[in-house]
């Protein structure tokens, strides 16, 4: 078909037979119009003479003449479906590699806007206007353009893939069904379209949902390799303060070595000018009595040298050198000395630094701990912000509550910890007896339980004015060259550690290490019995200092 771009009102120039324009119109004693050859080839091929549109039967085939006015109409509208046709090709899309060209379109193929599954043909814009305004053709299935029309026909029957076999998960023909899949499950295939539609859509949004875990998971990947990074680098900077600080000490020791050796060498230098020094002196009085005696020696008058010699000067009082001398400085042992004195200083100093490094560290985990409350024994106060207690003697009438100790006079910070890694700062100045560290949330606090880890707790105490112990499975007496004035607690849940610290001295105080965490660890806090006022002083959570 070779339709113009025709107007709704233009389909009175098309053939209903030949569904193109008119060629040759001839018009029948009942009105309709047909192209001559359609007409007269249709009467023809069939038994009785009849008209197409109306079914008029004719006893006699009526004799056809042109009809002059409809041809000359039907020209004109050639004219103007022409120039149509030349102005909408222009503006339309000429077909390119891999895209489905109109079946229709002679000579420069345009882009196809639809594909007819009746006509198994493809249609640009133009040619689709039969499909879009006459009513025999609007009954045609028309599909988003496709190439291999013929592939949607069934290659056994030459009919329409209309169904969807669900037995043999293939799509069939309506002859298929009837013949070839009779007792099968077979449904439209617009009803399996759309199932499968559903289908495809739900695994969209499950393979979306997969990509945007695995772009999480991307993210979170790139950001522990910053922290790493960051990590990484702030290693580096305490690594290199703590080479730094042992490389000042070395030199340090060299040149102490230096002045010690010089100093020595000095120390000799120092007698031989003074041994020098007198042997000249002596020098000098013996010249000086060695010319006189060489001058009275030869003197030729008898009397005179008598004389003279009865009053020569005795002879000056001299040392006697035979034993003196100045031994080189002896400088055996002297290295080896420097080297073990500076290897004392050198471990001293290493694991201050290295102590100190590793408390900064540690310190960036700082959590901001309050007490609560709700846990806290009936003899404590606490502070109206949560962070300082002591015991008061005084039991006070409380409300009991699962969380409350009835024993200890203890009670537990509010914040928690149930992965990573956890850190907090006791000040315990001026106390003479306490107890810190972490329990697990699940602890019995009604009755006197044993502080140690078979119960869940992980806590080290001050009795007795300088007895420090950790509660190990055993209890560990600690040895602390200084008294901690502030109490660093560190938790690594994950790696089963609780560490403590004296915060001012930056030392290692006590760490429980292989711990199976499986809940909450929550901060302890026991200032101990007021002891009569003797240890009134309260336990403070104090603030983090993490300046560099």
């Amino acid at each position: 078909m070779a339709a113009a771009n025709y107007l709704r009102s233009e389909d009175q120039f098309l053939c209903s037979i030949c569904l193109d324009v008119f060629t040759d119109p001839v018009s029948t004693s009942c009105g309709h119009n047909f192209c001559k050859n359609c007409i007269t080839e249709h009467w023809n091929t069939s038994d009785r003479c009849l008209c197409p549109m109306c079914k008029k039967v004719f006893n006699t085939r009526p004799e056809l003449h042109v009809n002059t006015f409809i041809s000359e109409m039907v020209v004109q509208f050639r004219q103007s479906a022409q120039q149509k046709t030349s102005s909408s090709s222009s503006e339309q899309q000429v077909s390119k590699p891999g895209e489905v060209p109109c079946d229709v379109c002679t000579g420069t193929k345009l882009n196809a806007l639809k594909s007819c599954l009746v006509c198994l043909a493809s249609y640009c814009e133009t040619h689709l206007e039969p499909h879009l305004t006459m009513s025999g053709l609007k009954r045609h299935q028309l599909i988003d353009p496709v190439e291999n029309l013929e592939g949607r026909m069934c290659t056994k029957y030459d009919k329409p893939l209309e169904l969807f076999c669900k037995t043999d998960q293939t799509c069939v023909c309506m002859l298929c069904h009837v013949v070839d899949h009779k007792m099968h499950d077979v449904v439209p295939l617009k009803e399996e379209y759309e199932g499968k539609k559903a289908k495809l859509g739900k695994t969209e949004a499950e393979i979306q949902q997969m990509i945007q875990k695995r772009r999480l998971k991307i993210q979170e990947i790139k950001h522990s390799v910053d922290l790493s990074e960051e990590d990484a680098d702030r290693e580096i900077a305490e690594g290199v303060q703590v080479f730094t600080a042992l490389k000042e000490s070395v030199e340090r020791g060299q040149a102490n070595l230096i002045d010690t050796i010089k100093e020595k060498q000095r120390a000799t230098e120092k007698q031989a000018e003074a041994f020098i020094k007198e042997l000249e002196q002596e020098i000098t009085e013996l010249t000086k009595r060695r010319t006189e005696v060489e001058q009275l020696s030869r003197s030729e008058d008898h009397l005179h040298l008598l004389q003279s010699v009865q009053s020569l000067k005795a002879a000056p009082p001299t040392k006697d050198w035979t034993e003196v001398s100045v031994r080189p400085s002896s400088y055996e042992g002297t290295v080896r000395r420097a080297v073990a004195q500076l290897e004392e200083t050198l471990s001293k100093e290493m694991k201050k630094l290295v102590a100190e490094a590793e408390l900064k560290r540690i310190q960036q985990y700082a959590v901001d701990v309050t007490l609560d409350l709700d846990t806290a024994h009936c003899d404590l106060i606490l502070s109206d912000d949560g962070k300082q207690v002591n015991d008061s003697d005084v039991r006070k009438n409380v409300p009991d509550n699962p969380k409350r100790f009835s024993n200890w006079a203890c009670v537990l910070g509010k914040q928690s910890c149930s992965s990573g890694r956890f850190y907090f700062e006791v000040q315990v100045k001026g106390k003479t007896k306490w107890a810190l560290g972490v329990v697990k949330e699940s602890i019995n606090r009604k009755g006197v339980i044993p502080l140690n880890p078979h119960y869940s707790y992980w806590t080290i105490m001050l009795r007795n004015v300088n007895e420090f112990k950790a509660f190990d499975v055993l209890p560990v007496s600690l040895s602390l060259k200084s008294r901690p004035q502030k109490v660093g607690v560190f938790v690594d849940y994950e790696e089963g550690l609780v560490s403590f610290y004296n915060v001012d001295a930056a030392a290692l105080i006590y760490s429980f290490t292989g711990c199976c965490f499986t809940e909450k660890l929550f901060p302890y806090f026991c200032p101990a019995l007021n002891d009569g006022g003797k240890n009134s002083a309260p336990l403070i959570i104090s603030p983090v200092n993490q300046a560099e």
